[in-house]
C-alpha cells in the first residue's frame, strides 16, 4: 500500500514571551505514517498541539527538526512558492470555521483553488458545480456564505477540496460548530467522497464517536503521540 503521509521525529517549540530564552515544547519527537485510503483520528485535550501539529502537517507551519514528508516530497526543504503549487494540488484541508470568503459565492468559493492552480475556467467552473451537486448544493452555487446554512457552508468546504482532488485530506474539527445530525451527514459525506477517491483523511477531533469511525486513532498529550486512551 501507498504512503501517502510520512513523519519521522518531528519536533515543534515556541519561545515563552515572559522568558526570551526559555522555550515550550509543543511536539516532542512525533513519529507515524498515513497509507493510501486510510482514515486516521488524533485526539487530545485543548490547548494540547493538535492544530499545531496539523500545521506542521500540512506545510502551514514547520518544525524545529524531524521530517514531514507528503507523496515522498520533503516538506521542508521546498522553496515557499513550491510549496504552496504542490500543496494546492495535493493536500486539502477543511477548517471547523469553513475558511470561505464572504464575498464570493458557493461556487466561487470552491473554483477559487482551481484559478489559483492554473486550471481552465473552463473546467474550473464545470467541476466546482459538479462537485457541489455532489455535496447536495448543486441549486446554491449563486449563493453567498451569509445565505447558507451552518451545514451548508461546511458542505461547500468539502466540495472545495473534492474539487482540487487531493490524495490526503486534513480536516480540523469539521464538525465541532455543528449540530449532532448535520455533522454526522457532513462526515458521512466526507468519508463515503474520500473512499471513493482512494484519498487519506487525517482528522483532529474531541469528538470520541466521530474518531471512532476512522480505521486507527492516535492520541498526542504532553507533547507525543500513543495508541493508548488520553489521560
Amino acid at each position: 500500500m501507498k504512503t501517502v503521509l510520512r513523519v519521522e521525529s518531528l519536533m515543534k517549540s515556541y519561545l515563552i514571551p515572559s522568558k526570551s530564552e526559555d522555550r515550550l515544547a509543543v511536539l516532542k519527537g512525533i513519529s507515524f505514517q498515513v497509507e493510501e485510503g486510510e482514515r486516521l483520528a488524533i485526539m487530545g485535550r485543548s490547548g494540547g498541539g493538535k492544530s499545531t501539529l496539523l500545521g506542521c502537517l500540512s506545510g502551514l507551519d514547520h518544525g524545529d527538526s524531524g521530517l514531514v514528508e507528503v507523496l515522498g516530497q520533503d516538506l521542508a526543504k521546498m522553496s515557499a512558492t513550491d510549496l504552496n503549487r504542490f500543496r494546492a494540488r495535493s493536500i486539502g484541508i477543511i477548517f471547523q470555521q469553513f475558511q470561505l470568503l464572504d464575498h464570493f459565492t458557493a461556487q466561487e468559493n470552491v473554483r477559487l483553488p482551481l484559478d489559483l492552480a492554473g486550471r481552465n475556467p473552463v473546467e474550473a467552473d464545470a467541476l466546482a458545480r459538479e462537485k457541489l451537486v455532489r455535496v447536495g448544493l448543486g441549486d446554491r452555487g449563486d449563493h453567498f456564505p451569509e445565505q447558507l446554512s451552518r451545514g451548508e457552508c461546511q458542505r461547500v468546504a468539502i466540495a472545495r477540496v473534492l474539487a482540487m482532488g487531493c490524495p490526503l485530506i486534513f480536516a480540523d474539527e469539521p464538525t465541532g460548530s455543528l449540530d449532532a445530525k448535520t455533522g454526522t451527514a457532513v462526515m458521512d459525506l466526507l468519508f463515503e467522497s474520500a473512499k471513493e477517491a482512494k484519498a487519506a483523511v487525517v482528522l483532529v477531533t474531541h469528538d470520541p464517536l466521530l474518531a471512532k469511525r476512522c480505521d486507527r486513532i492516535l492520541y498526542l498529550a504532553e507533547g507525543q503521540l500513543s495508541h493508548g486512551a488520553s489521560t
